[in-house]
């Protein structure tokens, strides 16, 4: 049974300079033809009038590229007409397709499904064309690509193969043992070769908090005391008024978040309630609320009145912590950083701007520390990590377990080649896939 030719708008929302719309399915080509007067050559764009079949209106004159089969990127005959952005344009174009027998509206990620279906990419890859079109940093950017591109993908195939030759192996020694060219101890072949791969992705698996932070996003979270500067120090790095500033404390109830670009890195800024002890029920939760935040932060700013050295907050928290002694100006004092233990005091008049180039050129180290190994492909997933611990965990087994059967042994390391498939979607995952594609637009 023939699936449905699927389109959509695949460019962003209307009124726009363009709008691309797309056709995927084994009625593209036809449906193309009953539009356009004569076929373009494949992959070459083509200027042409599109017009309506069954009156004869011109619905616009457009761009129109016809992608045949294995050359798409689904996989299958993908049509794209290059209109012009006009509401009216576009909703006669979508009407039009719709009218067609076996054309339907696009679900959401359903392009990339197909792709995905029809072997054009495996799940990584789709994964990192997610995360591309979402990026919002250059950091971001390059390690969507570096997915997008098959580059985890690359290193998981190695690991398969290190997998699939000692169960090889161990397979050769069960059924060939007798044979001049097969070892004569499998352990002596492929256990160290396990050894080291198990390292490996423990070795990677170290590094995953990085990942899944280049991708959501590093939390910083701004704490203290009422009127210590928290919220101005907000604007400043917002450089506009996000959060209401006022000598009245106890201003900020809730929580502010600012989503910032810091060299490339994505960080979420979060400014809380000033912590003291509050008899205002609201107020009370907004202090429950920073606390909570503040527990599970990459970093706290902690700022505290100049005027008032001695009164810093009391959080338990084992986040690393940069404190600035605010409002300088209203004492001045020296404003060089200072170092306190293991963190640095700085000096600062947020308002005035007094001691912030030191504090922002350290701040900006601390972000860059975070990052530190983000040029490296890197997991971006609960999903791959949750694969890649089973994955390990079986490898273990089968080290261990030294006094097993080989048949034992090797069932082990066939879960955890396993288990690596289903990263990259080669063992099925059918559950996961509806997860996957909904977080694309309707139009990929």
């Amino acid at each position: 049974m023939s699936r449905d030719t699927i389109f959509a708008l695949s460019s962003g929302p209307v009124p726009a300079g363009v709008a691309v719309v797309r056709i995927s399915g084994p009625m593209a080509h036809k449906a193309m033809m009953q539009l356009i007067d004569s076929e373009p050559k494949p992959r070459s764009a083509a200027l042409r009038y599109v017009t309506n079949p069954t009156n004869g209106d011109v619905i616009d004159q457009a761009l129109v590229l016809f992608f045949p089969g294995e050359k798409s990127f689904t996989g299958e005959d993908t049509v794209e007409f290059h209109l012009h952005g006009g509401r009216a344009i576009v909703r006669a174009m979508i009407d039009l397709l719709g009218s067609f027998e076996g054309c339907r509206m696009a679900e959401a990620g359903e392009f990339s499904r197909r792709a995905f279906e029809n072997g054009k990419f495996d799940l990584t890859e789709i994964e990192g064309l997610a995360d591309l079109i979402h990026a919002d940093t250059e950091n971001q950017r390059k390690q969507a690509m570096r997915q997008a591109s098959g580059a985890h993908r690359s290193v998981i195939d190695g690991w398969r193969e290190v997998l699939l030759y000692g169960r090889s192996m161990i397979e050769a020694e069960l059924d060939f043992s007798d044979e001049e060219d097969v070892p004569g101890s499998v352990s002596d072949v492929i256990w160290p070769k396990l050894e080291e791969l198990k390292r490996e992705i423990e070795d990677h698996l170290s590094r995953a908090g990085q990942g899944e932070r280049l991708r959501n996003g590093m939390t910083v979270v701004l704490v203290g005391h009422p009127n210590a500067g928290k919220s101005s120090l907000l604007n400043w790095f917002a450089k506009r008024d996000v959060a209401i500033v006022t000598e009245e404390a106890g201003t900020t109830r809730d929580l502010l978040e600012l989503h910032l670009d810091i060299a490339g890195y994505p960080v979420t800024m979060i400014d809380t309630a000033g912590l003291r002890e509050a008899e205002n029920l609201v107020e009370r939760e907004g202090i429950r609320r920073a606390l909570e935040k503040s527990e599970n932060a990459d970093l706290l700013i902690e700022l505290v009145d100049a005027g008032s050295p001695e009164a810093r907050v009391e959080i338990q928290s084992p986040v690393r912590r940069m404190v600035l002694f605010n409002k300088q100006d209203r004492i001045g004092s020296e404003t060089k950083p200072v170092e306190s233990g293991d963190m640095t005091v700085f000096p600062v008049a947020v308002k005035t701007g007094l001691g912030m180039s030191d504090f922002y050129d350290s701040f900006v180290k601390q972000i860059k520390e975070s990052f530190n190994g983000a040029e490296d492909v890197l997991i971006t997933r609960k999903r791959h990590e949750g694969y890649l611990l089973e994955c390990v965990d079986n490898v273990d087994k089968s080290l261990i377990y030294s006094d097993s059967p080989l048949e034992i042994r090797s069932e082990y390391l066939r879960q955890a080649g396993d288990a690596l498939g289903k990263i990259t979607g080669r063992i099925d995952v059918e559950e996961m896939l509806g997860v996957i594609f909904s977080q694309f637009c309707v139009g990929k």
